[in-house]
């Protein structure tokens, strides 16, 4: 039996799934959310393993294909079925492969992992042991000025544009997620090779000033591809508007 999922769910409409990315939480799609339930049946979740959602028991298939399936068996214990899926990183990922395994009406993956040429080998876990322990000092260094800005540089153009309580919360869900290591090894080991089985639209958005993915061969059918400018890998926060935009025209 899978581990249970976090979720919100607010707004009518047409139904729309948003995914976080690696080390995120359902949180970071906060900047879009008022204008998406406004004109949306909207779920935000927390994959397992992140946020409110605990990990899978041991020896699960924590590869983003699986997770797709996680998230499918969710959808369907909920009567959300066959969403418009929106996903960042590693949630756009998994909506393609949702979409894949027949579950998504619509894909928008923003900054998608998975399209690199090679697989990679497991990461020492020795560098997220160190950052969980130091996730109590997370409220204490953030408030100490330039931290914020140097924590979050990295995946945001704007960071000085997130409150305190919205910045403790980014970084606070990366320190402490306990499903972090199983989940990027298994991305590591794996890449989205082809798009067999994918025939539904699908838009790729890149953001132009990401330092972790930049933009890469997409081998889809039905695909749209756009540039979010002055946008780091976590646009929702650089361009909400530019998001927001991009989900409604896909979720109609």
């Amino acid at each position: 039996m899978s581990a249970p999922i976090a979720f919100d769910r607010e707004g009518s409409g047409p139904r729309v799934l948003l995914v976080h990315g690696l080390g995120g939480e359902r949180h970071v799609w906060e900047p879009v959310w008022p204008a998406l339930t406004a004109r949306c049946d909207v779920m935000t979740i927390d994959l397992p393993g992140f946020g409110g959602s605990p990990p899978l028991p041991a020896g699960s298939d924590v590869s983003p294909r699986g997770l797709a399936r996680v998230v499918a068996e969710h959808l369907a214990a909920e009567g959300f079925a066959r969403p418009h899926v929106a996903g960042n990183s590693l949630g756009g990922w998994i909506a393609l492969e949702l979409a894949r395994l027949g579950h998504a009406r619509s894909v928008t993956a923003i900054c998608p992992a998975g399209f690199w040429t090679r697989t990679q080998g497991p990461l020492d876990p020795g560098r997220r042991r160190a950052l969980m322990a130091a996730r109590p000092l997370v409220p204490f260094a953030l408030a100490v000025p330039g931290v914020r800005e140097k924590a979050l540089g990295g995946v945001m153009v704007h960071p000085e544009r997130l409150s305190y309580r919205a910045a403790a919360r980014v970084v606070s869900a990366y320190a402490g997620s306990r499903g972090y290591v199983e989940v990027q090894n298994a991305m590591r080991a794996h890449r989205l090779e082809d798009g067999d089985g994918i025939d539904v639209p699908v838009t790729i958005a890149w953001a132009d000033s990401d330092r972790l993915v930049g933009p890469q061969r997409v081998p889809l059918r039905a695909t749209r591809t756009v540039t979010l400018r002055n946008a780091g890998h976590v646009p929702m926060w650089d361009v909400p508007e530019d998001i927001t935009r991009l989900v409604l025209e896909d979720a109609k």
